[in-house]
């Protein structure tokens, strides 16, 4: 059985002392709610500081919000994968579609980072998913398997990996799928999997929905069978609301 994951994406949120007031409420709280494996991906400057108040917790795991390619050298504002690991992170988040929109990664340099982060030992929570218009143009498949097999190309795929579908036209919008069309979605990702791995493979992995994912849709999201987790986004700000939406695991 696939084990829940709910990880916390802060992107450009929260500063250091905030950051360490957050994990306080949280490490409070977890020992009441459901087992699940929970991931925190503060900015980069806070990892290190965020390392040494986890240091005896093994409910909270680091990640990433990005990271380069190379293992190190000449590239003015970027991050390896050695330098996550070292400042304590296990996962790191790649194709992330504001990475995508803003910063122009496409497939093939998501490709190399994957390459990259598992030479570092990371593992992976590759994100996935369509605009609107590509949705209303009957596209979300298409694009879907084809960032999917781009980002996977000739990589080593294990079930250390895990894929978040994040529809880009539900984050930070107040949109979200319906839990019909996201575990539609879920289900053809799976399958998709299923033809890069196997179709037994393909059930180890575990997939998150990502796309404005808060308490009062978490439960009705987290119940369908493709749904192993969640990729949240502004509700992780909140100790409460973050909460919430681990406790709907119930």
């Amino acid at each position: 059985m696939r084990r829940p994951l709910i990880a916390g994406n802060w992107k450009m949120n929260k500063l250091i002392p905030e950051a360490v007031e957050w994990v306080a409420g949280i490490q409070e709280r977890l020992p009441g709610l459901p087992d699940a494996e929970i991931v925190l991906a503060p900015p980069f400057t806070h990892l290190a500081v965020l390392k040494l108040r986890l240091e005896n917790d093994s409910l909270i795991k680091l990640a990433g919000q990005n990271m380069f390619w190379e293992p190190q050298g000449a590239f003015t504002g970027e991050i390896s994968g050695a330098m996550l690991k070292s400042a304590g992170c296990e996962y790191v988040i790649l194709g992330h579609s504001e990475r995508r929109l803003f910063f122009h990664e496409d497939d093939a340099a998501i490709n190399k980072k994957i390459l990259s982060a598992q030479s570092s030992e990371l593992k992976i929570i590759l994100c996935v998913g369509e605009t609107l218009e590509q949705r209303n143009g009957g596209q979300t498949e298409d694009v879907v398997k084809s960032q999917l097999q781009g980002a996977l190309e000739g990589i080593e795929v294990d079930d250390d990996l895990v894929v978040a579908y994040e529809p880009v036209w539900a984050i930070g919008t107040g949109l979200t799928a319906t839990p019909e069309q996201a575990q539609e979605s879920h289900a053809f990702i799976r399958s998709i999997l299923g033809s890069i791995l196997t179709p037994e493979d393909s059930l180890k992995i575990r997939i998150l929905y990502g796309g404005s994912v808060t308490p009062d849709n978490s439960r009705d999201l987290l119940g369908r069978p493709d749904i192993d987790g969640a990729l949240v986004g502004g509700a992780s700000l909140a100790v409460e609301k973050f909460c919430a939406i681990i406790a709907s695991l119930n």
